[in-house]
């Protein structure tokens, strides 16, 4: 197992500030207000040649109504499960709290190494205000002193932790293929996560917009391993009214950036609107492989060709981006959830395929020979041979006399061809002509 060093503490001690700074990427949000961090976040940090697994977690809130606050407290007692360390952070600048204190009795009941992590020692003065911070009662935890916005202290913190790692465990999720989980806030992301992993991951409330950063987890399925990624729910720009949601908005855009495919979740009873479409667009752009994925398909009243029809108009929408599978699932009920993972990595396979020159030659020529390019000012255009380049997704090129007249339409026929004859289905292929 990975060694994992959680940061745990209350709210708005700087959390989030030392993760960005231990991951070396401003990956987890920051924000003056409290409770922004909900769900556990991930990272990895790399230290003296040493590799360790970071979670970032919300801040702790002991005796509260506040609906998010009882999820906080459940994801932050996961991560001091699941840690072989635990940084205990506090506040120099405004000491001591009663909220340090309800938390350190949570923090003794696990048996983990634990660090009191002393942030905002911005100068001498407030460095030995981190003295009082032994009234915690953690009698065996060394008290190092730090400022996570300017990077002090963090040296001595980071020396101290990998001195205290097993020498033996490495992570290894470097070259995994990353999968997201993308669309509207409330279509039931988070849920599809906790469903598929068997615990509650993820935060989950009725109320749009609870998960705020892309968070990932490794997953196993049928001894395939991958990183799925939960990611916010992106709405239309001009709905978005807070600066955290903003951001929120951006590390979901990040994600699908970083990912290899995107299920894109749409809400059955809402229908495929015109947000749906742009995320949709945006994975093409960037080259994804894509499978839509029809949600909460248990609350539609159907009938006996409900989900072909659907299907049918879905296509019509999205034309020409009507390549993409399509999986009618409900996550409350179980059903399906399973088939989009394996979907998602046939997808993979299909994005990272090569085809060898012979076989698209072979196979692709003569589907040209019989409809070939439409002739344009009275010149034919001839296509003599073709090749996959050596890119990271399906780019075909195509040598020909007269690359500039050929239309979109016959790009299209192409795509259509390529993608029929070698199985790519989900994955957008770019086509190149050049002149031989």
């Amino acid at each position: 197992m990975s060694n994992i060093v959680s940061i745990v503490g209350r709210p708005n001690v700087g959390k989030s500030t030392l993760f960005n700074r231990l991951v070396e990427k401003r990956q987890a949000i920051i924000h003056d207000e409290s409770g922004v961090t909900r769900d556990r976040h991930y990272g990895i940090s790399e230290w003296n040649g040493k590799s360790f697994t970071v979670i970032d977690t919300g801040g702790y809130v002991e005796n509260t109504d506040d609906i998010f606050e009882n999820k906080i407290k459940d994801q932050v007692v996961l991560a001091l499960n699941e840690s072989s360390i635990i940084l205990f952070m506090v506040d120099c600048k405004n000491g001591l709290s009663t909220l340090d204190i309800d938390f350190a009795k949570v923090v003794r009941q696990i048996n983990k190494d634990v660090i009191i992590v002393a942030n905002k020692a911005d100068n001498y003065e407030l460095e030995l205000n981190s003295n009082e911070f032994y009234e915690l009662g953690l009698s065996e935890s060394q008290i190092i002193p730090i400022s996570s916005i300017s990077g002090s202290g963090t040296g001595e913190l980071l020396d101290l932790v990998v001195k205290k790692l097993d020498s033996d465990s490495e992570n290894k999720n470097e070259n995994l293929p990353r999968i997201s989980i993308l669309g509207r806030p409330n279509v039931g992301k988070s849920s599809f996560t906790n469903s598929i992993l068997g615990e509650e991951r993820n935060i989950v409330t009725d109320i749009s917009g609870t998960t705020r950063d892309s968070i990932d987890t490794k997953y196993n399925l049928f001894k395939k391993e991958f990183i799925i990624t939960d990611t916010a729910g992106i709405r239309k720009k001009s709905k978005v009214k807070e600066n955290i949601e903003f951001y929120s908005v951006m590390r979901s855009i990040q994600a699908m950036e970083n990912s290899d495919v995107c299920i894109i979740m749409i809400d059955a009873k809402q229908g495929f609107e015109s947000q749906d479409m742009n995320i949709l667009s945006l994975a093409a752009k960037y080259k994804k492989g894509i499978i839509l994925m029809i949600n909460k398909w248990d609350l539609i009243n159907k009938e006996t060709h409900s989900a072909r029809d659907y299907e049918e108009k879905l296509n019509k929408k999205i034309s020409p981006l009507n390549f993409i599978p399509i999986v009618f699932t409900s996550v409350t009920n179980k059903q399906r959830i399973h088939k989009v993972l394996e979907l998602a990595m046939k997808v993979y396979e299909n994005r990272s395929k090569k085809i060898t020159t012979s076989q698209l030659n072979n196979l692709i020529l003569p589907e040209i020979e019989k409809y070939p390019p439409p002739a344009t000012k009275g010149k034919y255009i001839k296509i003599k041979y073709i090749t996959q380049l050596p890119t990271r997704t399906p780019t075909i090129a195509f040598f020909c006399n007269l690359p500039q007249y050929i239309k979109e339409p016959y790009k299209r026929f192409l795509s259509n061809k390529i993608r029929k004859k070698f199985s790519l289905e989900g994955v957008p292929i770019t086509l190149v002509f050049r002149k031989k």
